[in-house]
């Protein structure tokens, strides 16, 4: 792998040095020997440390009687040979030796282990050893140039880089080698793949360089084959694998991690076994032994436990011993989740424990330990507990600290908590501080105030260590969306303006079918008073559509402009109350194709329904919003509820007159394994303040009117719920029958919206393995049902005149063409003078023709019986869908932060349906950012 160490090492550089200092006949060390006569042969090689190091030969050895002294010599001079980067005295301070110091063979063997020990020097050897005169000659290990890793794909490089020690210009060493191919494969296991290899090559460069390379084999992935469950009676093998992390590799879970063998979730699979068995009441349950057997082939585990499952426990006697005055122990005890004669369960323990310190915290004990004392009885199979609660003191905030807010003012934090220094602590107000700082969003997730000894034991200091994220949000964005085709959007928000915690938003809306700009702006503290102001101006395009077959046509225009100014005051800690006023111009205008020639709306082709909404208003309306939020998160919440109550007076001045009334609720719940289940409900109602236009026209305006549908309500297309009028023509048949048109594709769909809603989503979000989080998913299932209901029936637009056909069924007629002044249009059939065929010209006359042309009351003559010229075709109107009865869908959807932007699918079928509800089954919503 490298190049090979030219020093000794260690036993044998001692023993050859030893050696060759006895025998090599030096008088320094054989002061005692008689001097030997001089060879006539060949010199003797050199031998020791001194001939290792190519030293002078000496002569013929001189062998030193046993017992004799050896005399001890002095190092006269020192030096360093070899060194490049390192400076001599460097080299020298690893070792003992200094000029005029005594030394011995081990003097010097100890130097040379010194060096080596050092980590530095590919070879190293002491010349100079007869002499004095001590040269330490060194060569330096190499400098690595570059680090290098091939045939890895599983593992990134980056991730294996930050993991080992060797990286460009430090000094290459086989100890940091070995050290880091046993980390690489180390993460390789952790990956589940057990026949990995790494085979490690150095590449020599010039100036002492090296180019250390890690030849990686990775083998397959090892899965785990098989779990055997041995000795256990009361649960299955498919129970007890079903609560351990390790899953068996089956062909369903392709695509999951967890079938990976991994030693730490070994562990971790026992832990979980435990508490299973604990929560069933087997107190003596444990697990004898896990064994995991690696197949011959190297690709699989397989991984069997030996359990003792033991007998079940009930609860004994469950008491509460306090030693804090201010508790009554007989009513701790009763109110703990666990009761006497109930199956045993540690996890009730646990949750007792927890209720207990929090009971504490509640009246201002920080620090106070409840330890459970159990009593064990095997004849009787019960599991007596006893929770003492050690005697502590009330403890009081000494100060609160803030830490990691760069951009942030302490203000903004502190506002937010609701404890003060000086206050006796609390644990219910540190828990609700602590969702409120988190529902701020301006710093990471699962923020955790500490609770820290003060400077006495009744002294606490609450630590809140936060990490700032992004608040400022810049999106260019380019899509398509189910409900309104292609989409462009560009919004800027700083939620977090100025560090004062103020929200700054601008945004440019564009689609097919509507179009939006908006400026807001919200200062939650006025004066660092809790009242908060905000205001919003705005002027929105909406183009609304109905559906003739599977296309869209645009049949009214609403073009809104205004502005909103609205301040909020809290009541107590969950209940607020905030008040609105806002002012718009609204400007309702119909498609070109519903119009006459003189700009008047043409009842026959866009309804009386529609002609009633067109005209220009002013809505000046004031409102208030009674709210009670009690969730621990404004963004993602798991846990508490919120309910809302609201009401909006439009007639403040302007042309129209209502009270539109809401109610919201939403309640969430952590169900436990990661499962967040929720259920949202809200509904409304608008009363009119003015009289009913007339017959047929509800007094609330199309345009004011409650709607229902994709996106709020799924599984129905956009505006799919509520009252409509579907126009339906009639088709006549070469038998001289007639029928209606009843493909839902060829009629023209007109919703009209509602006075009165109701709609609640009950859902459950699923937790996926960590892989799926980082990407972002987030799949839920859900059921919803609403209505939306209470206008009046719109007239009939036309009422069209019929036969009867052979079957005495009614054949209906057209319309007859009027011209502008709405008189009936007639074809008139006459021959002109000298000519032989007849000719058709249309007049207003019934028999005959027009004397004057284009005169005002001209006078008909002549006798042709004219025919009415045909206008509107026939069709039918059917108002549908005024209905308070349910409508019903269930579904699943997913959320997902893609790199393409945000994206939520959703799949959902209608269950319950009334007659003229448009159902459908996917939606989805997509947008791109760059």
């Amino acid at each position: 792998m490298v190049t090979a160490i030219n020093g000794y090492d260690f036993a044998r550089k001692g023993a050859l040095l030893l050696a060759g200092t006895i025998l090599s006949g030096v008088p320094a060390f054989a002061q005692t020997a008689p001097a030997a006569p001089p060879s006539t042969g060949p010199a003797a090689a050199p031998t020791g440390a001194a001939a290792r190091n190519g030293a002078t030969r000496v002569a013929p050895p001189v062998v030193t009687p046993v017992g004799a002294p050896v005399s001890v010599r002095t190092i006269k001079t020192l030096r360093v040979e070899g060194s490049q980067r390192i400076e001599g005295e460097t080299v020298l301070s690893y070792t003992k030796l200094r000029v005029g110091i005594p030394y011995t063979a081990e003097t010097l063997d100890q130097a040379l282990k010194d060096l080596q020990a050092s980590d530095l020097f590919a070879d190293y050897s002491i010349a100079g050893v007869e002499t004095g005169n001590i040269v330490l000659r060194v060569r330096e290990n190499p400098i690595i140039n570059r680090v290098i890793i091939e045939g890895n794909k599983a593992l990134k490089s980056d991730k294996i880089t930050k993991e080992i020690k060797l990286a460009p210009r430090q000094i290459f060493t086989r100890t940091a080698v070995r050290q880091d191919i046993a980390r690489i494969i180390e993460l390789y296991r952790r990956q589940g793949r057990f026949a990995a290899v790494i085979d490690p090559k150095m590449v020599n460069l010039d100036q002492n360089r090296v180019d250390v390379v890690f030849e990686v084999s990775e083998g397959p992935k090892s899965k785990v084959r098989q779990i055997n469950i041995l000795g256990n009676e009361v649960f299955s093998d498919d129970q007890i694998r079903g609560q351990m992390a390790t899953k068996q590799s089956r062909l369903f879970r392709l695509l999951s991690s967890a079938t990976s063998y991994d030693q730490d979730r070994l562990s971790y699979d026992q832990q979980k076994l435990r508490q299973f068995y604990l929560t069933q009441g087997y107190a003596d349950f444990r697990v004898t032994s896990a064994v995991a057997e690696l197949t011959p082939d190297k690709k699989d585990f397989i991984i069997t436990y030996v359990v003792e499952e033991g007998k079940r426990y009930k609860f004994g006697d469950v008491t509460v011993d306090s030693q804090i005055r201010d508790f009554d122990n007989t009513k701790l005890a009763a109110s703990l989740p666990l009761k006497k004669g109930d199956w045993y369960n540690a996890k009730l323990v646990e949750d007792s424990v927890d209720n207990l310190s929090q009971t504490a915290g509640l009246f201002g004990y920080a620090f106070t330990e409840v330890n459970p004392e159990f009593q064990k009885d095997a004849e009787t199979l019960t599991m007596g507990i006893n929770f003492n609660i050690a005697e502590a003191k009330r403890t009081y905030v000494e100060r609160i600290e803030i830490n990691g807010n760069t951009q942030t003012q302490d203000k903004v934090v502190r506002r937010e908590i609701r404890l003060a220094e000086g206050d006796a602590f609390n644990s219910f107000q540190v828990k609700r501080s602590q969702d409120r700082i988190n529902s701020l969003g301006y710093f990471a997730d699962k923020m955790e105030i500490k609770q820290l000894p003060g400077s006495a034991p009744d002294r606490v200091i609450l630590e809140t260590n936060l990490e700032e994220k992004s608040t400022g949000e810049l999106q260019l964005s380019a899509g398509y969306s189910s409900l309104e085709r292609f989409i462009i959007q560009a919004n800027i928000t700083q939620r977090n303006f100025r560090g004062k915690g103020q929200e700054l938003r601008a945004g440019v809306n564009y689609s097919s079918y509507s179009k939006s700009v908006e400026l807001g702006f919200t200062e939650p503290y006025l004066f660092d008073k809790n009242i908060a102001i905000g205001g919003d101006i705005f002027r929105r395009d909406y183009n609304s559509f109905s559906f003739n077959g599977n296309d869209r046509q645009t049949n009214y225009s609403q073009v809104s402009t205004g502005f909103q100014l609205r301040a909020g005051v809290p009541l107590t800690e969950f209940w607020s109350l905030s008040a609105r006023y806002g002012l718009s111009y609204d400007e309702v205008s119909l498609d070109n194709q519903f119009l006459n020639p003189d700009g008047t709306c043409n009842r026959l082709q866009a309804g009386n329904y529609l002609c009633d909404a067109i005209g220009n208003r002013w809505t000046s309306s004031v409102g208030y919003s009674l709210s009670r939020d009690t969730l621990n998160s404004r963004l993602r919440p798991t846990a508490g509820s919120r309910f809302s109550f609201s009401q909006d007076f439009a007639g403040l001045g302007g042309d129209v007159k209502y009270i539109r009334t809401r109610l919201e609720g939403s309640k969430y719940a952590n169900l436990g394994s990661g499962f967040i289940g929720s259920i949202i409900a809200e509904g409304g109602y608008i009363h009119p303040l003015e009289k009913s236009p007339g017959p047929g026209r509800d007094p609330i305006r199309i345009t004011d009117r409650f709607y229902l549908g994709e996106p709020q309500f799924r599984g129905f297309d956009i505006r799919g719920v509520g009252p409509r009028v579907l126009r339906a023509s009639y088709i006549n048949n070469a038998d001289g029958t007639q029928t209606v048109q009843t493909s839902r594709d060829q009629i023209q769909d007109d919703a009209l919206g509602g006075r009165a809603y109701y709609l609640a989503r009950a859902e459950i979000e699923i937790p996926l393995g960590s892989g799926a989080r980082e990407l972002g998913l987030r799949p839920s299932i859900y059921a919803q049902i609403g209505s939306l209901f209470g206008i009046k029936q719109p007239l009939p637009t036309a009422t069209f005149d019929f036969t009867l056909d052979k079957n005495g069924n009614p054949v209906y007629q057209p319309l007859p063409a009027r011209d502008a002044a709405n008189n009936i249009v007639y074809n008139n059939v006459y021959t002109p003078a000298g000519a032989t065929a007849p000719t058709v010209r249309q007049t207003t006359c019934q028999t005959g023709y027009s004397a004057t042309p284009g005169a005002t009351g001209a006078a008909c003559v002549g006798g042709e019986v004219n025919t009415v010229v045909p206008g509107t075709a026939p069709f039918q109107e059917t108002f549908l869908g005024n209905s308070a009865k349910p409508r019903l869908s269930v579904g699943i959807g997913v959320n997902w932060n893609s790199p393409f932007g945000p994206l939520r699918i959703d799949l959902a079928k209608a269950l319950l349906t009334q007659k003229g509800d448009d159902p459908k089954l996917i939606t989805f919503n997509v947008g791109t950012q760059f």
